[in-house]
């Protein structure tokens, strides 16, 4: 499946800084196994394997961004440092200080620990799904990047994440669905009903082979990329 028809997620965690050189270098945690997160997700040991090689034998690296956002590079991963161990993606940056203005705002943050995470921007490769537990297991994913947010599991981030998946008729999940709504004014409840009276049916169609109403999937992503309120119940 080609990366055009998938939509890119991320996933972020506390990061644990070994060090932050005067010029910018550090050593941190992108992702970590083992940890089921809100959307009951689980990253598991190996996903990275395939993408860190594929890189390799490119010659080429993955950005460090800021906040997740494509137009501010602030630095690069070391390609020759990103390995898997007992805990998660590991890997050495460093951070362009002198072309960067956010590069700046990054370092002084890690410096003086205010600013504690470390995300992902991913898409996934393969998974698989325990109808027991409900418990998605990604096991093999494309790593796109490696940013550095303010605050681990960054709400801001996902949202702009799903705001993109809309902006290309693609759909969010139900959670993902709520979170837009509560951010659009709804209170937790009304979300909830919003959400699984209206998007799970479209969801539900599409899984069942049926095309989704191209209309109504435009219309939805046009409200809420726009930051426009819909009517409310």
């Amino acid at each position: 499946m080609n990366r055009k028809d998938r939509s890119m997620q991320i996933r972020s965690f506390d990061y644990d800084v070994k060090a932050v050189s005067d010029d910018g270098l550090f050593t941190g945690y992108g992702s970590v196994f083992g940890v089921v997160d809100s959307y009951n997700e689980v990253v598991a040991p190996g996903a990275f394997l395939e993408s860190i090689e594929e890189a390799k034998a490119k010659a080429r690296t993955f950005p460090v961004l800021w906040q997740h956002r494509t137009a501010e590079p602030i630095g690069s991963w070391d390609i020759e440092s990103l390995k898997e161990d007992d805990r998660g993606l590991f890997g050495a940056g460093g951070l362009w200080l002198d072309d960067a203005p956010y590069a700046r705002i990054a370092y002084r943050g890690m410096k003086s620990r205010s600013i504690t995470g470390l995300s992902i921007g991913y898409y996934v490769r393969e998974s698989s799904f325990d109808e027991k537990t409900r418990i998605r297991t990604l096991t093999k994913l494309d790593l796109v990047e490696i940013s550095i947010v303010t605050v681990p599991a960054n709400d801001e981030a996902r949202t702009d994440v799903i705001k993109s998946k809309l902006a290309h008729g693609g759909l969010p999940n139900l959670p993902e669905f709520e979170q837009l709504l509560r951010e659009a004014g709804f209170s937790k409840t009304q979300a909830a009903v919003i959400a699984n009276r209206g998007l799970k049916h479209l969801l539900r169609s599409e899984s069942e082979g049926e095309q989704a109403e191209p209309d109504g999937i435009k219309a939805l992503s046009e409200r809420l990329t726009l930051g426009l309120s819909l009517p409310k119940l």
